[in-house]
């Protein structure tokens, strides 16, 4: 494998290398458009009232929302269980950048109105992944396959621009945890959040999620793993994916005293 050279997270880049593209063509809007779709079974609970609508519309209209407003890139992928393959969830991210070295994303099962919070994924360049210690190691996965292969996507982003960013992010790593079983058919977030992993090779995925996604989305991974044939494969650092060991960790709840009760 070659080896890349570390590089800052991509807002900079995609900017930079999609301007010609997004001031030329406006061809990818109708990708990000949102689609609707629920992983698992909806939500428990009656529909919002006229009256909580009516308080939504007025907090919407009244309120800042500025930490939201900052989460400017969609991106769309896979992730499973930590402690088991078999339990793919297709992730909806919705990300900012706190530093170059740092991204923080909102997951979701869906990219419209409705779609449920089931997770969080914080992504970090290799420089403060190396750094990082060992024993905090193993919570994270890398992204070198989702980018190269075309699994990881950004709907509604000109090829260009999505490839610069992709070049990028492939360097970088993700601690994620899942709040939301949906794919097991939970109405409510029940239980300890779950450690999440990204796929790291061919043959790990079932091809039938990902070319439903494509039917939904509107895109073709193929196309998108054609395109970034040229991308170089990076080295995974030492300590990534500690999954592929047959060893993860994982949460489970455990009952302890309650320290300075008042």
């Amino acid at each position: 494998m070659k080896r890349l050279q570390q590089s800052p997270l991509p807002r900079r880049a995609v900017l930079t290398a999609a301007a010609p593209a997004l001031a030329a063509c406006a061809c990818g809007h109708a990708l990000a458009q949102p689609v609707q779709h629920h992983q698992g079974s909806p939500a428990a609970g009656a529909e919002p009232s006229t009256r909580s609508q009516v308080l939504g519309t007025g907090a919407a209209l009244l309120q800042s929302k500025a930490p939201l407003n900052a989460m400017d890139l969609y991106l769309n992928g896979f992730h499973f269980y930590a402690d088991d393959m078999g339990r793919p969830v297709e992730a909806h991210h919705y990300c900012t950048h706190l530093t170059e070295d740092l991204h923080q994303c909102t997951i979701f099962d869906g990219n419209h109105a409705q779609a449920r919070l089931i997770g969080i994924e914080y992504i970090v360049s290799e420089r403060l992944f190396r750094d990082l210690p060992e024993e905090e190691k193993p919570l994270w996965h890398s992204h070198h396959y989702e980018t190269t292969s075309g699994l990881l996507v950004m709907p509604g982003l000109p090829q260009v621009a999505e490839k610069a960013a992709m070049r990028d992010l492939s360097t970088t790593y993700g601690k994620t945890w899942h709040t939301w079983q949906v794919d097991r058919g939970d109405t409510l977030p029940l239980g300890p959040p779950r450690l999440m992993m990204g796929y790291t090779a061919d043959g790990q995925l079932d091809p039938a999620a990902v070319a439903e996604r494509d039917r939904r989305l509107g895109l073709s991974t193929q196309e998108r793993r054609e395109g970034r044939a040229d991308l170089p494969v990076p080295a995974v650092a030492e300590g990534a994916n500690a999954w592929q060991s047959g060893q993860t960790p994982q949460l489970r709840l455990e009952t302890v005293p309650v320290r300075n009760r008042r």
